[in-house]
């Protein structure tokens, strides 16, 4: 289960979140295209360029501008989607964190034009709890001295473990016949068979390193390297055939620690993981346009910002409150927001 440093978020007054420059803003501005979404966390462009919203929490996954749900499936997380030419995929999760009591469980759900179901694999959970990819990655502070490790653990956080077994299949991208699974339980991304069902994992996303600020009860502890598990929240295929993965640090989420979250670059053939974008608030949600230009949803980090093509730095480009993700069809860009209250999917011309 994600381990937080929410403690060390209280009394922060010193530690400041990014804030980057602003990026040329949209020339006009977005257009509401539904509202009173429940957690729409997610959203693409299914068949016909019609939105697909993942209203998670309520298990379901919506088809904007219709009037029944394209799939349901209640007592269950109901994630990101993809769609390949008729089919739209799904992946969906029970038992991820502690206030989820079922068995830990994932599948991958492929959805026909008609809104029929076929489930491709419902083993994403157990290959977790076969394998745990990221079990032999340290996390907490390893390093640290007996006293910090003691403070850190009677405040009620681990001061050294190896990463557990916990999956939520959170996000997913289609390319040929692989889907790619950012599971933000285990820290990793699969790849799943389209055809056979067979899983594999192809990366184990690397943890986020801060220091602990010094507070009360923690002195000992202040200046030491804490490792934060990572967190994978969304992933989709570049422009140069890699895979780009967004992370936010398994923490505070609120930037509250800094400026923690990141998007990472994906070899989908040797899994070799590199470092991208860095400086991000609470990453959930990413997408590329035409030109190569990068668009990363940023929760609590005020709106969507833009990774200019050819460049590394993120800039603010359009404010809004509680923007959970965003993906791009042709000249549009659309997103949902205000995600958790009356959730809403807008779109704005690029």
């Amino acid at each position: 289960m994600k381990k937080t440093l929410a403690l060390l978020a209280a009394g922060l007054l010193a530690v400041g979140t990014a804030n980057p420059a602003a990026a040329a803003p949209p020339t006009s501005g977005p257009t509401t295209l539904a509202t009173g979404l429940v957690t729409p966390l997610h959203v693409s462009i299914g068949t016909g360029s019609t939105p697909i919203v993942s209203e998670e929490f309520a298990g379901r996954l919506t088809r904007v501008g219709t009037a029944d749900p394209l799939h349901e499936d209640p007592g269950w997380d109901v994630a990101g989607t993809a769609t390949q030419g008729s089919t739209t995929y799904v992946v969906q999760s029970q038992g991820a964190g502690p206030e989820d009591t079922h068995p830990l469980a994932g599948s991958l759900v492929a959805i026909d034009s008609k809104g029929t179901a076929r489930t491709i694999t419902e083993q994403i959970g157990a290959w977790e709890t076969a394998h745990n990819p990221d079990g032999d990655t340290h996390y907490g502070a390893p390093s640290a001295a007996t006293d910090c490790i003691a403070a850190l653990e009677g405040a009620g956080f681990p001061g050294s473990y190896s990463g557990e077994v916990d999956s939520h299949p959170y996000a997913i991208a289609v390319h040929g016949n692989t889907a790619y699974v950012a599971d933000a339980g285990g820290n990793d991304i699969l790849a799943v068979n389209l055809t056979s069902g067979a899983i594999r994992t192809l990366a184990v996303i690397p943890p986020r390193t801060v220091a602990i600020p010094a507070l009360p009860g923690l002195e000992a502890c202040a200046g030491v390297q804490y490792s934060l598990e990572a967190v994978p929240t969304d992933v989709t295929v570049g422009p140069d055939g890699w895979l780009y993965v967004s992370s936010l640090p398994g923490g505070p989420e609120d930037g509250s620690l800094g400026a923690n979250g990141s998007v990472y670059r994906v070899n989908p053939t040797t899994g070799a993981v590199q470092e991208w974008v860095t400086g991000l608030v609470s990453p959930t949600g990413i997408a590329f346009d035409g030109s190569g230009n990068l668009y990363v949803a940023s929760l609590f980090g005020g709106g969507v910002f833009k990774v200019a093509a050819g460049t590394h730095a993120a800039q603010m480009f359009l404010e809004e409150p509680l923007t959970a993700d965003v993906t791009v069809k042709g000249s549009t860009l659309y997103a949902t927001t205000d995600v958790l209250g009356a959730g809403k999917l807008i779109s704005l011309k690029l």
